[in-house]
């Protein structure tokens, strides 16, 4: 019980960690499934088919080609405007900067439905046909506020004494930004990239509301494979989108670990 009691907080961490990682596995798993009929919830036998035909199911890898060409566009937009807009929140006082700081969080704690249905009926009433555009205008416009939130939480963490001591070596505004004030935030910035990569990635309702009737990007796809037949290449890029997410982490993780090591 002694044991039990010093190693509980790490216990109980490991279970919430193996819950929440028992999806993934699940879906990894599966990818290598060969089913016996269109869906593919019960293991059948082992197969490389789908690993070595991903595209085989009509249209899968058009949505996912278009999901990634919404996400990258939108995250580096919404990660260029939310920096910006987070420095200005962070660093500077101006009339109407507590009002800024409220509507911020507005797109995060509003429902995506009304989210979704809102800038429908904007994009209606200003005569805007749906599709890929709309589709990137929401898309920017609702993964902003989860880049101001990061990006302003890492500035609010920055040390002023380093810029001070920056402009006391003579160093121009530009120097100091770049070669002491950016590379302190680019993680804050990198943190609010890919989490609008991955929440613009993985939209479904809001893009549902702005997509058209012709426009089918990959979480669309697979909501509608769901209801005929779920491909096991919807596995297959699920693994490879969950592998490529750890490999970033990882490689984060070292090249920090190595900057540490070096500093020391």
């Amino acid at each position: 019980m002694a044991w039990l009691r010093r190693n509980l907080v790490v216990i109980a961490g490991l279970l919430v960690m193996a819950y929440i990682l028992l999806p993934n596995l699940v879906v990894t798993v599966f990818s290598f499934n060969k089913p016996s009929g269109r869906y593919n919830y019960q293991w059948n036998e082992f197969s490389l088919d789908a690993w070595l035909n991903p595209c085989a199911s009509a249209g899968m890898c058009e949505a996912l080609g278009l999901s990634l060409w919404v996400a990258v566009v939108s995250s580096l937009v919404a990660t260029v405007i939310g920096t910006a807009a987070a420095f200005a929140l962070g660093r500077y006082r101006f009339r109407g900067r507590a009002a800024t700081n409220l509507l911020v969080f507005f797109p995060m704690a509003t429902p995506e439905v009304v989210m979704g249905s809102s800038l429908l009926t904007l994009f209606v009433a200003m005569g805007v046909p749906s599709g890929q555009g709309t589709i990137l205008i929401a898309h920017i416009l609702f993964t902003l506020s989860f880049v101001i939130t990061t990006v302003k939480a890492r500035v609010a963490s920055l040390d002023p004494s380093l810029e001070q001591a920056a402009a006391d070596l003579y160093a121009r505004p530009s120097q100091t930004f770049w070669r002491v004030t950016f590379p302190l935030v680019a993680p804050g910035i990198g943190a609010g990239a890919l989490l609008a990569f991955a929440l613009s990635f993985d939209d479904y309702i809001v893009t549902n509301f702005n997509a058209g009737a012709t426009t089918v990007t990959f979480p669309m796809y697979v909501w509608g494979a769901a209801q005929r037949g779920t491909p096991v290449q919807i596995n297959v890029i699920g693994t490879v989108m969950f592998v490529g997410a750890l490999a970033i982490v990882g490689i984060a993780q070292a090249i920090g670990a190595r900057r540490r090591k070096v500093a020391q």
